[in-house]
């Protein structure tokens, strides 16, 4: 089934009357098929998904058995984590073979028929492309460190002499002690921003970026539809112009979109940057002809710490500052991923009372800035403050991305390695190894202990449970589908009369919605105007709100949130 312009349109035009009872939106344009902008993004690993050959493994095979469950939740786009043949040091971020799929998650063909289960029920796939860096078991670093007249050589950046910043810049804090390794066969240094094993590409080489041209290629001819572009800043680093500020060749973006685009029209580019809002432009393009999609990691940050700690003027100041990007361009925004959370870009005083809130034992914090834990865990499983943490991901002006098992509120278990914690096999029901493998044992434990454990947090238990997380995210997941506002509409924060309450308020085609969020415990009482003050109706509660005196009041729960529609004359 081909993803096109017309079928994307016709779909918003026949959106279920949740939002409004008339069909709406026949005026937006959608040009250059931006389904990026209205999808809902679900992020997966396939060795923790579920295993269909009893070997202990997830496996494309029990990816496909899991796809009914992904439409029915609602899903459009899957976002596959690495899945090619790797040594496994660093989870399959160290990739020895571009080209094919690990043996141990299945074939060729299992990805062929899983690519075409995905069409038919009209969900996307997309897959991360790590080309940053090898596995230093890859053909091209064996061959590069084997001769100095290798044609791979310069692939890879080396040094003779130790530089003398070679302790600074590391991804891995307290994991890494250094960017540069001497290597034992060419007697001469390697360099590495990620871990020692993982030596990186040189991209001002272009039979470097003519490779990754291929590897682009070759995936969109197999039905891929877009790419999670890991660690970009690292990929468009000049090599050997500093390590804290280096240079950074900003067309290489402009370039892979084009190529990307030439072989697939509507293929989209998901960046991972976590810059600040000066350096927006450059990695979307000046007129959006850069990378389509970046996570929203300053906004992010931020926004754990409104969390934590109830305060919002950060928050709405990221938020603002985040806001002004090309029209073709888009924010994807999340909770938790398959890394930590990163702090980094807080106060040292703002970064402590994160932790204390959501991470005060050091076993749960990671590389000196960030924090290893899910969501339901960091919040104690109150299920009043993650569904106001989820009602706001789902609100944020962008694309909202989800990690497999958050749906659930599944936990993590910090006996696992650095950020294999939130990396455990999806917990599916309550019999043995939570119904993720028939073997005796998973790869990777299944979690079975406290509050998480898979006897009480499944799929199979939360079906059947019409007031389950599950449940209620679904539901949620509808609601922000028939509401297309938030991803393609114009958007401004309304000061909503609490330093507690986050108001955002979007516009499209003359429908305008309002929705609001207590990051307080306690009640709060909002209050606002509006121009002619319209009938706000209710789209979680049906509790409609009338004006009075000119001004809007709406009494909110502690974490609680609202869902507007401007009523119209």
């Amino acid at each position: 089934m081909k993803h096109v312009f017309s079928t994307l349109l016709l779909a918003i035009l026949i959106l279920p009357r949740i939002c409004s009872g008339q069909d709406r939106l026949a005026t937006v344009d959608l040009k250059n098929n931006y389904w990026y902008k209205n999808s809902i993004i679900y992020n997966l690993e396939v060795g923790v998904f579920k295993d269909s050959d009893g070997d202990g493994r997830g496996d494309f095979q029990g990816l496909i058995q899991k796809l009914d469950y992904l439409s029915s939740l609602g899903v459009d786009a899957i976002w596959l984590a690495p899945f090619q043949p790797t040594p496994g040091k660093d989870d399959g971020y160290d990739v020895a073979d571009y080209y094919t799929i690990d043996e141990k998650l299945g074939t060729g063909g299992d990805f062929a028929e899983f690519i075409y289960q995905a069409e038919k029920r009209g969900i996307r796939v997309i897959m991360d492309l790590v080309i940053n860096h090898t596995s230093d078991e890859h053909p091209w670093f064996k061959n590069a460190r084997a001769s100095k007249n290798s044609k791979y050589r310069d692939w890879y950046i080396w040094s003779e002499k130790l530089p003398k910043n070679h302790d600074e810049g590391m991804v891995f804090p307290g994991f890494q002690t250094g960017v540069w390794k001497l290597d034992s066969l060419s007697g001469e240094y390697f360099y590495h921003r990620f871990y020692d094993f993982q030596p990186d590409l040189n991209f001002t080489n272009p039979a470097v970026v003519q490779e990754c041209q291929r590897i682009i290629g070759f995936w969109l001819n197999q039905g891929i539809s877009g790419f999670r572009l890991d660690a970009v800043p690292f990929i468009i680093e000049i090599p050997k112009t500093g390590t804290e500020k280096p240079k950074l060749d900003y067309k290489f973006l402009t370039d892979i979109r084009q190529f990307a685009q030439s072989r697939k029209a509507d293929a989209a580019i998901l960046g991972e940057a976590n810059v600040t809002p000066e350096e927006n432009e450059n990695y979307f393009g000046g007129n959006g002809d850069g990378i389509q999609m970046m996570f929203n990691f300053f906004a992010n940050q931020h926004l754990f710490y409104a969390l934590a700690t109830g305060k919002l003027d950060p928050f709405k100041k990221a938020i603002r500052e985040t806001k002004r990007i090309p029209e073709a361009s888009q924010w994807a925004h999340f909770l938790r991923n398959h890394d930590e959370i990163d702090l980094g870009r807080l106060t040292d005083k703002q970064r402590q009372e994160v932790y204390d809130k959501f991470g005060p034992d050091t076993s749960m914090q990671i590389y000196e800035r960030g924090i290893r834990r899910r969501l339901a865990t960091m919040m104690g499983n109150n299920r009043k403050h993650m569904e106001l943490a989820y009602s706001l991901l789902f609100s944020l002006p962008g694309t909202p991305v989800i990690r497999y098992g958050d749906e659930l509120g599944m936990g993590d278990d910090l006996r696992l390695r650095e950020r294999i914690s939130v990396r455990t096999p999806m917990q599916w029901d309550d019999s043995k190894n939570a119904g993720f493998t028939t073997a005796d044992t998973a790869f990777r434990p299944v979690i079975d202990f406290g509050e998480h454990s898979y006897k009480k947090v499944n799929v199979a238990q939360q079906r059947r449970d019409s007031t389950s997380l599950l449940s209620w995210t679904t539901d949620l997941i509808r609601l922000r589908k028939s509401c297309p506002e938030i991803g393609l509409g114009n958007y401004k924060l309304i000061e909503a009369g609490s330093p507690f309450i986050f108001g955002i308020q979007y516009e499209l085609a003359g429908e305008t919605l309002v929705i609001l969020h207590n990051f307080s415990d306690k009640p709060q009482r909002s209050e606002f105007t509006m121009n002619g003050n319209p009938l706000l109706m209710d789209l979680i509660n049906k509790n409609d709100q009338k004006p009075n005196a000119g001004k809007h009041t709406v009494n909110m729960p502690g974490y609680g949130y609202k869902w507007f529609r401007v009523a119209k004359d």
